[in-house]
Formats: C-alpha cells, sequence, structure tokens
C-alpha cells in the first residue's frame, strides 16, 4: 500500500471503517461519483477519463513524497468495499489547518441513515489524521445551504458553524446558495472522543 511520506500510519481505523491513502484503483469509481453528484461539488463540469488520470499522474501520485503536500486524500472503505472518498485539502502547514473533503457513492448519499454513519466516520477518522497523527490545530468545512443534513451532521460530530457566506455560489442561471463554514479546533474533536460518534 502506498503511504504518505507526512504521515507515521498507513491507515486508521473506526468500527466498520478504514480510512487509507487514495488508491490509483479508485479514481474511475470516484470520476463517477463526482460526475454524478456536481450540483455538491466546486465542479463546473463532468470529468473524462483522460482528465481523470492525468489528475491522478499529476497531482495526486506527487503527494505521496512530498513533506508537506497542498492536500492529503484518502479512500474510505466499509467492511473493505470502497463506499466514499476525501481528506485534507488547502492545507496550511504554517498555520496547522485545512479544509474537510468528503464524497460518498451515490446511492450512499440518497440514504439518509448511511450517509449520516459514513460521514460521522470519516470526520472521526479525519480527526485521527489531522489532530492525532499530523497535531494540528484546526479543520473547516464550506457547504452549500442546499445541505441541511449534511450541516446537521457537522454539528453532530463537534463541527461549530461560524459564518455564512450570503448567496455566495451560483447554482443556476437565477439561483444562488450561502456557503455555510464550519470549524473544529483540537480541542473540539477532542471532546467528541467520549461521545458514540
Amino acid at each position: 500500500m502506498t503511504t504518505y511520506r507526512s504521515l507515521a500510519q498507513s491507515e486508521f481505523r473506526h468500527a466498520a471503517y478504514r480510512l487509507v491513502p487514495i488508491r490509483y484503483e479508485d479514481r474511475e469509481p470516484i470520476r463517477a461519483w463526482r460526475n454524478a453528484q456536481l450540483e455538491v461539488l466546486r465542479q463546473a463540469e463532468p470529468l473524462t477519463a483522460a482528465q481523470q488520470e492525468a489528475y491522478f499522474q499529476r497531482v495526486v501520485m506527487p503527494l505521496f513524497e512530498q513533506e508537506k503536500p497542498s492536500q492529503l486524500l484518502f479512500s474510505l472503505l466499509h467492511n473493505e468495499e470502497l463506499i466514499a472518498y476525501g481528506g485534507l485539502v488547502h492545507i496550511s502547514w504554517a498555520d496547522l489547518r485545512a479544509e474537510v473533503s468528503f464524497l460518498v457513492e451515490p446511492e450512499r448519499a440518497a440514504n439518509a441513515a448511511a450517509y449520516r454513519q459514513d460521514f460521522l466516520a470519516h470526520l472521526r477518522l479525519l480527526g485521527q489524521v489531522a489532530f492525532e497523527g499530523l497535531k494540528f490545530n484546526r479543520l473547516f468545512t464550506e457547504t452549500y445551504d442546499i445541505r441541511p443534513a449534511h450541516v446537521a451532521i457537522l454539528g453532530e460530530a463537534g463541527f461549530k458553524l461560524e459564518g455564512r457566506l450570503r448567496q455566495h455560489v451560483r447554482l443556476a442561471p437565477d439561483t444562488f446558495a450561502d456557503s455555510l463554514m464550519h470549524g473544529q479546533l483540537a480541542a473540539d474533536y477532542a471532546a467528541t472522543l467520549g461521545t458514540a460518534l
């Protein structure tokens, strides 16, 4: 298994979930998931297989050798089956902070109970990476306000609402959505460890 040079561990576990550095063989399922869920992503148009391959070769694969990469991407497995991916993006090593990213397989995304369980596990595992492994101080997220269930899960996981950017993203010619900014400090994460996430 390929591991990130910046991490001492090659995998992180919570219950039936396992978070591993993003795997090359997962690039096609991830591309399909991204193309099926454009409305919740900062992606303007569908990705082609060639674009995805080029991105993995040019951007993703070099991350493994970098001392302080700009992002750490992971495949999320449930009972050893790939169900989601995401990680720490827009990393500021100087400030010990990163943005959380998460995208789950579309059928699981449509199942509210599965989505909640998957997202909570992902956040718990990213906390292990960021706060326990890398000794970061802060994680943050940006979520369009059209996703109230996603926002509720962030709160359940110990993320605090820190601000609202009004009409920040254009979803359609005449439709705008607010962006909600949430943050979690290392102390917030530590406080969640006694709870059953």
